[in-house]
Order: C-alpha cells, then sequence, then structure tokens
C-alpha cells in the first residue's frame, strides 16, 4: 500500500498533517509520498483534489480510500487496518 499526501507549504493545517504522516510512515512501515500541488497541479487533479491536505490510500494504482483536510493518525490507521 502507498499513501500520498498531497499538500503546500503555505497550508498551516498540512504543516501538521505532514508530522502525522512521518509518525504514521514509521510506525505503519508504509511508504508515504508528499506532493506539492502547487508544484504538481495535473497529479492533484488527477487525483481530484480540491482542498489539502487530502490524503490517498492507494494499491496497484487503485484508490483505496481518501481524506479531506487534517485527518488524524487513528483515522488513517483504521483505514489502512481495513485493506492488510
Amino acid at each position: 500500500m502507498k499513501i500520498i499526501e498531497f499538500e503546500s507549504s503555505w497550508c498551516t493545517p498540512c504543516d501538521a498533517q505532514h508530522e502525522i504522516m512521518e509518525d504514521l510512515e514509521e510506525s505503519l512501515g508504509v511508504d508515504v509520498e508528499y506532493i506539492d500541488v502547487e508544484e504538481n497541479q495535473d497529479i492533484a487533479n488527477e487525483y481530484g483534489v480540491r482542498g489539502i491536505p487530502f490524503i490517498v490510500l492507494e494499491e496497484d494504482g487503485e484508490v483505496l480510500s481518501s481524506f479531506q483536510g487534517l485527518t488524524q493518525a487513528d483515522t488513517i490507521i483504521s483505514e489502512v487496518e481495513k485493506y492488510e
């Protein structure tokens, strides 16, 4: 499973989300890809990003789940565990 976090440097909630994701990356042993929406608008559009932070859980190119806005670790963990 891969987790993608769409973020931007000017986004204060994204800073908090980034810290949460770094902790989860270590504790869950999953890869997190961080994508700056300002530099990668085409990719953000492909995933339907309308607000940030925006998190996507993906496996083999298929979107399993997504979250918009600051999302707490326990919510993400619960969703990841559904697909393990």
